[in-house]
């Protein structure tokens, strides 16, 4: 999943500038002459270590994903002794902590999805690759559980978490997180 890329600080300040400025303002809205100065390099220092903007944000969202799944395995592994079925469920309060912190333009990799129609743009492979992940997990975590059709239950449980990030972005339901949380409760009960 991670690319063998070794960044430079300068690097590093520009990945971290365009992950800032690319999720609250969107990409196509933030140009190359911004990143490069916002971050304190030249366009030449962003374009030699990125190559062009479509690489750079192709990094971003591979950065923000390692990030992500960062945070729900922490999430998932700081609760102690529960039950595999209930680690189901805690993806969601990793879900709840990360909008509350990260997520207040929704997610990132629809919002990308959105902005990038082009299917051989470097960032629909990360996009992709990034729900494929979260599908796996969730179909790891059945099957662990002892589920005997995990990968209709990861089905389910991953529809509820997308749609309740994207519902929580937009404010309509209060609770968004929670509601889906129940549901999926209630349908890993029944399973």
């Amino acid at each position: 999943m991670t690319e063998d890329l070794t960044l430079t600080p300068a690097a590093e300040r520009v990945l971290e500038v365009a992950g800032k400025l690319f999720y609250e303002n969107g990409i196509h809205a933030v140009g190359v002459e911004t990143l490069a100065s916002e971050a304190g390099v030249t366009k030449k220092t962003l374009y030699d270590r990125f190559g062009s903007k479509d690489a750079l944000v192709g990094h971003y969202l591979r950065r923000r994903d390692e990030r992500y799944r960062e945070h729900v395995a922490t999430v998932v592994g700081r609760r102690g002794r529960i039950t595999p079925a209930r680690r189901m469920l805690l993806v969601f309060d990793a879900l709840e902590e990360w909008i509350s912190t990260e997520n207040s333009r929704g997610c990132a990799f629809v919002n990308a999805q959105a902005e990038l129609p082009d299917a051989t743009h470097p960032g629909r492979e990360v996009i992709r690759e990034q729900k494929q992940w979260l599908l796996d997990y969730l179909r790891t975590l059945a099957r662990e559980a002892g589920f005997r059709n995990p990968r209709k239950l990861a089905t389910s449980l991953l529809l509820l978490l997308e749609g309740a990030t994207v519902t929580a972005s937009l404010g309509v339901v209060p609770g968004a997180v929670g509601n889906a949380k129940e549901v999926a409760r209630r349908l890993i009960e029944s399973s």
